[in-house]
């Protein structure tokens, strides 16, 4: 048995948890490598004070919470056969702010999010994944985003925040799929997959006559000590109930480049049919969404600086969003990372332009990682 501690980066290893086995991450600590059979582990755990200020109803709130991943412990499972390598994960992510629940029994109740169970089919033709994994489309969007680690705008009251959806980017839903991964192709990478349908339009006679479909193209290259990352992804599934027919589509974008310490990076998403902060069961209108983000950050030894913006313009929730963040992350060592943010997040009603919230946040908070 071989109990190796393997170290990452800090992004690399919040990547980890999140991506799992099918982004080709290698787990953080490996537990058993023998006869071609390996198990390993991976965890993230995080806390913040947070302080925020809510500026519409002249209010300070202070809490400690997590900040926008939750906690989180991964399983990783890897068996060779002959020409294939038959892989699993299973993620398992939960709050650490529900222990103060209102109603009778419920104050020492944990929600346990299954993010993450699948297994896997690798080969030399790519690989086929088969369960529950995070969806293609604006997977990269978040997943590469500078704050990922961070805290971004307010979210929901037990759980976590909600970095830059729905102020940039929607978010990826955990969803049952089938997907296949191209090999890497000169730094191209492609994969697409099916997906179970949301209900997006209601009713007793509701039809999805076929599955959701997503897919992603990335590129990864290093030209002249400029290392760059791009991607498109994309989204289309139909729901109807007798005369109704609701179209869903979507298209995430981005660019991503680091040179000596520098990185730049820009994203974006439309939409039509689709909710701009997560798709599920629920009734949708076939009209339009979009947005952007735009990132800064400078890495100096064992600091990184983060600057960013994003927005999203809803007509489909009529909704108008911007956040601001300024972020900075030191790195105590390759798995215990300390974080100072602040966030100015604002959205309005898009029909009359009132501001339904105004908030500045201040988090303070330590990760620890592997």
């Amino acid at each position: 048995m071989k109990n190796n501690n393997v170290r990452k980066s800090g992004l690399a290893i919040a990547m980890a948890a999140a991506m799992g086995a099918s982004a080709g991450v290698n787990a953080a600590v490996e537990l058993y490598n023998q006869d071609g059979n390996s198990f390993s582990v991976d965890g993230y755990f995080n806390a913040f004070y947070v302080n925020r200020d809510d500026k519409l109803n002249d209010v300070r709130d202070s809490r400690v919470k997590m900040g926008f991943l939750p906690n989180t412990i991964g399983f990783n499972f890897s068996k060779d056969m002959g020409d294939l390598t038959l892989g699993g994960r299973s993620s398992f992510w939960t709050t650490i702010n529900d222990s103060l629940g209102a109603d009778a029994g419920t104050a020492t109740d944990t929600q346990i999010d299954v993010r993450q169970f699948y297994a896997t089919v690798d080969g030399d033709f790519g690989q086929v994944l088969i369960g529950k994994d995070f969806g293609l489309y604006a997977r990269s969007n978040i997943f590469l985003d500078e704050i990922l680690m961070g805290v971004g705008s307010p979210g929901l009251e037990g759980g976590v925040s909600f970095g830059n959806i729905r102020s940039g980017y929607p978010y990826p839903t955990p969803s049952a799929q089938i997907t296949y991964r191209s090999p890497d192709m000169s730094g191209f990478k492609v994969a697409a997959g099916v997906l179970d349908p949301a209900d997006t339009v209601t009713g007793a006679n509701d039809e999805n006559s076929a599955p959701r479909f997503e897919s992603e193209v990335t590129y990864n290259a290093n030209l002249k000590d400029i290392a760059l990352a791009g991607w498109v992804n994309g989204r289309y599934q139909s729901a109807e109930n007798g005369a109704t027919t609701v179209d869903s589509t979507g298209l995430g974008y981005g660019l991503k480049a680091s040179v000596a310490g520098l990185t730049l990076a820009a994203s974006g998403f439309t939409s039509k049919g689709d909710n701009p902060v997560l798709i599920g069961n629920g009734a949708v209108t076939e009209d339009d969404a979009d947005g952007f983000l735009v990132q800064g950050s400078y890495a100096f030894g064992a600091n990184r600086v983060v600057l960013s913006y994003g927005e999203t313009d809803a007509e489909i929730l009529n909704l108008e969003t911007e956040s601001t963040t300024l972020g900075f992350f030191h790195d105590v060592n390759s798995n215990f990372k300390l974080v100072a943010e602040y966030n100015r997040y604002e959205d309005n009603n898009r029909s009359t332009g009132v501001t339904t919230t105004e908030a500045d946040t201040i988090a303070l908070g330590a990760i620890v990682m592997f």
